[in-house]
């Protein structure tokens, strides 16, 4: 069975950074589309940002545009999330989607907390 592996979050003061990995067991075919997801501490789950893999081209909410940014290692078949400027409200779980739309996923790894303390 194909898994997805997060690692990488921990306990930041605001405007510190992270970096999130998620790496894809099995292969990731050129329709595939990597997400992450957040699920925040009132149990609301938000899309965060995508990368298409056949491009490498990137989309991101407006919430965490120009302070987040994802990107693959091809080969070693993983993504990852780099936070920067993080703010309080940045404190979730953070989960590594796949599938073949922009913000969808139908594959889940186990998540990774992220906690952001003012």
């Amino acid at each position: 069975q194909e898994r997805l592996v997060e690692s990488g979050g921990g306990l930041v003061q605001a405007g510190g950074a992270l970096r999130l990995s998620c790496a894809a067991s099995g292969r990731l075919y050129s329709s595939a589309v990597m997400s992450w997801f957040r699920q925040t501490p009132r149990n609301e789950r938000e899309w965060v940002a995508s990368l298409r893999w056949s491009n490498g081209r990137t989309y991101y909410a407006d919430s965490v545009k120009g302070r987040f940014t994802m990107s693959r290692d091809k080969p070693e078949n993983t993504v990852y999330l780099e936070l920067d400027n993080l703010r309080p409200e940045d404190t979730a779980v953070y989960f590594c989607g796949r599938s073949i739309n922009i913000g969808e996923a139908t594959d889940w790894g186990q998540g990774t907390q992220v906690t952001v303390s003012s």
